[in-house]
Parts: C-alpha cells; structure tokens; sequence
C-alpha cells in the first residue's frame, strides 16, 4: 500500500484526490500497488463529503506520520508551501507539487534537499498543466543542446486574447467573460500581468540550461495595454497577438522574456486558442518540436499531479537526479533585439540577458 497525504484541498487537490479514487484499477495495473489517499491537509472540514474523515489542521500529522510515503502539495503561493514541502522532504518522503511559484522561487534547494534526502521532488504539473513538458525536458531531450523554448503558457490570457480576436471583445469584456467561468481569478493580476507566464518560462529555462534563473530577472509584461486597435492592426497584418514567454539560449547565453507578440498563421502557435497551451522546443538535432493541450484545469492539471506519484513509485529507493545548479550568474543587461532576428517576433521587444555561468 502505497499512502499518500494531500496538501490543499482546492481545485488541484480535489482533483488528485477522485483521479486516484476513480483510476484505482488502472495505476495498480502500472504500479503493482494500491494507492490510498490517507491524510489531507487544509483549514477546512469539508463536512460530509467522502474526505470529511481525512482531514488534518496541522502538518505534523503528516510529516510524524510514518506510513506516509508521498506529499501532493497543492497549496499555491510560497508560504507556507516551502516550509511545509522542505519539512516533508527532511522527513524522508516523496514530494510532488503543481505549484509553480514554489517551483520558481525554491525549485533548486527543494531539489537539493530531496537529494540530500534520497528522495525525489517532482513539479511536472507546475508548467503547462497536462502537459509533459517537465518530463519532455528531462528525459525525452536528454541527448538534446536546448536552443529555444518558447510558447503559450497561460490559458486566462489566451482566452482572454482568443476572445478579443475572434468576437471583437475588448480587454474587460473578456476578462469578466474568463472570471464568470472559473479561467480567471477574481484577483487576475498574476495572469494577465504576466507573472505566470514568467515563472513558468523560468521553470523551462532552469531545466534547459541546468543552472537555476531567477524569475524577477526576466522582462514581463502583460496584456493589460492590449486593446481593439491593437488587433485592428493585427488582422489587416494577418497576424494574431498571443502572449508568449520565451528562453533563447546563444552563446553561453540566456535571453528571456515575457511579453504580448504578433505572429502570422504560418506560426505552429497561432492555431493555439481559447484556454490551450502551445510550447515549442527547438533543440540541436531535433529541431522543433511542438507540445499542444490543456494547460489549466482540475483534472489535467491533476494528471500531471499523478503522473509524478506513479514516477516517484517506480523511483522510490532512489533520488531521480534533475541535473540543477545555483551557479547562474545573475546579471541583468537590457539589450533591444529587432524581429528580424527571429523569424517569430514581428516586433522588437525587450529581453533580459543573463550570463550562464560555465
């Protein structure tokens, strides 16, 4: 029996807990074992629902509780995330998370210490939502000199975009529109900022150079300056305008950024609507590749939450190394980069350079 204890029981949380209730049959096929959710964290009760007799107020009752294996940290934000994962962690368990602040901002001394530990920290579910591309990154790249990741990471502002395109909506029409369904929060700044999108390409860019870049050295903007005229202009260009984060690494370099761009219908990203998410990965040999589907929402975001519990089973007498470092020199250097320069960006934009250190 293999136990595991879930920490916030929101959208995420709940989601990992009836995807491991409903899929029982099928993840003991693969792994050879039961797998019970035993304790969840939350300030909540939850009062007759079928988890009512799960929950616990204090994390002690998870990292003194010895018969627990892995820890689902579902929180969001960094405190008390961190403390509580880095605990988890120092207790001996296994830890996996969909939280990509945490990731962004503690991602390598997590790492750290779940070596340190001989256990594993995974976070496939922090970028893209159903979308392997954490895994895509570490294994199915190995071989690969990562030239270029660059993609549609957010499924608020790419609704909120979509909307605004194809039926003339203006900005807040459609971000009310993405509120009433649930894409957006009532506090949306994170999303239409920018902020997401930055910890996520911050993410990608860690993994892609091995070496840890700090998010608040990225260039951000938003989608909050976009409005009617912008996709007037647009679409007499035969363009559309997505809002991408991107990581070019030449020269021992990394340029990245965060910003609205414009790309026309030969762009393998311009097809990418509503709230999907699109990432393309160019490598040295490879050349590009594209990964498409749901970057957001309970369940697909749940299945990347699980896809990490059966990959820390089958790892579970061993760290899974994820080769990250603290040596990436944190210079900021802003330097104007025109669209010729990429065959994508039909417009200059600015991009944060920032030495990798060898």
């Amino acid at each position: 029996m293999i136990n595991v204890a879930i920490m916030g029981y929101g959208t995420i949380g709940s989601g990992v807990f009836e995807m491991i209730v409903q899929n029982q049959d099928i993840l003991k096929d693969k792994i050879g074992d039961d797998i019970r959710v035993k304790k969840i964290l939350d300030l909540r009760n939850f009062p007759g629902t079928p988890v009512e007799h799960l929950i616990v107020h204090d994390i002690t009752d998870i990292t003194e509780d010895a018969e627990i294996d892995i820890v689902v940290e579902t929180m969001g934000g960094t405190n008390p995330a961190f403390a509580f994962v880095k605990e988890c962690l120092l207790k001996g368990k296994h830890a996996a998370t969909s939280n990509k602040a945490l990731v962004a901002a503690h991602g390598t001394e997590l790492l750290e210490v779940a070596r340190e530990n001989h256990v594993n920290f995974f976070f496939e579910a922090s970028v893209g939502g159903g979308i392997p591309i954490i895994r895509a990154l570490v294994d199915s790249y190995a071989g690969e000199a990562i030239e270029e990741i660059t993609g549609i990471m957010n499924g608020t502002t790419n609704f909120i975009l979509t909307k605004m395109d194809e039926e003339g909506e203006d900005f807040r029409e459609a971000l009310n529109e993405a509120q009433d369904l649930g894409y957006a929060e009532r506090n949306p700044d994170a999303d239409i900022e920018g902020q997401d999108t930055c910890r996520k390409i911050a993410i990608l860019a860690s993994l892609a150079t091995g070496k840890e870049v700090d998010y608040e050295y990225i260039y951000t903007e938003g989608i909050t300056n976009i409005d009617k005229t912008d996709f007037e202009y647009a679409q007499k260009m035969g363009t559309s305008i997505k809002l991408f984060g991107s990581a070019l690494i030449e020269d021992d370099k990394l340029f990245a950024y965060v910003c609205p761009v414009m790309i026309g219908k030969p762009h393998p990203l311009y097809s990418v609507r509503d709230v999907y998410n699109g990432i393309l990965v160019k490598g040295n040999m490879v050349g590009e590749t594209m990964l498409y589907g749901s970057g957001a929402g309970k369940f697909p975001t749940a299945s990347a939450v699980v896809a990490d519990i059966i990959s820390i089973i089958k790892h579970k007498d061993e760290n899974d190394k994820m080769i990250l470092s603290q040596t990436l020199t944190k210079s900021y250097l802003p330097k104007e980069k025109v669209g010729k320069e990429s065959k994508w960006v039909t417009f200059y934009t600015l991009l944060a350079e920032i030495n990798i250190a060898k």
